[in-house]
């Protein structure tokens, strides 16, 4: 019998993953054409403003059936226009499968659209827990002065379905209306 130690740690004050397995990938605003709603008010801002990050840590391989992998997501704050910096949204390509998300640090919003284009948000603090159904796509927003910061858990073999979005977007979008977040339909 051997004794291992783990392969990956997370800082539960930060919510970031440390290890030689985690994957990690960057969103910059040139790489976000499209998903903001004033696209001219997007261009002319500094394309290399990094908006998010994600961290995985995906032990077996993606598709695989039976496994879990573990992700970290930092939104950082700031607008175009009046819509909050926020994540592209996706549905999972494995149509029925379901996510957790959970605040770690600073504040927005989970917005959630079902397969009617029924929309609702729920506020992401620090210890919030969201369930995200299967059937349902799902973004966030960071509506505070500071990163936002979440960890998530999902299936293998969820997969993700960007295209959707990009082709129809969500239902409504997230903007600050006298000082205040407010959905608005499109």
């Amino acid at each position: 019998m051997a004794l291992f130690n783990p392969k990956v740690f997370l800082t539960l004050t930060e919510g970031k993953l440390e290890g030689t397995e985690i994957k990690q990938s960057y969103k910059y605003l040139n790489a976000l054409a499209g998903v903001f709603k004033n696209e001219t008010a997007r261009a002319e801002m500094d394309q290399d403003a990094l908006i998010y990050e994600v961290q995985a840590y995906m032990p077996v391989e993606e598709g695989k059936s039976g496994g879990l992998f573990f992700g970290n997501s930092t939104i950082y704050p700031g607008k175009v226009d009046q819509e909050y910096f926020m994540t592209r949204g996706h549905f999972h390509s494995n149509f029925d499968t379901a996510e957790y998300y959970w605040g770690v640090k600073g504040e927005g919003y989970l917005i959630l659209m079902d397969e009617n284009r029924k929309i609702w948000a729920e506020k992401m603090t620090p210890g919030s827990v969201h369930y995200i159904p299967g059937k349902v796509a799902h973004r966030v927003a960071n509506t505070g002065s500071e990163p936002l910061v979440f960890n998530a858990c999902w299936p293998s073999d969820a997969g993700h379905d960007y295209e959707s979005i990009a082709e129809h977007g969500f239902s409504a979008r997230l903007l600050e209306v006298d000082g205040e977040p407010k959905l608005v339909e499109e």
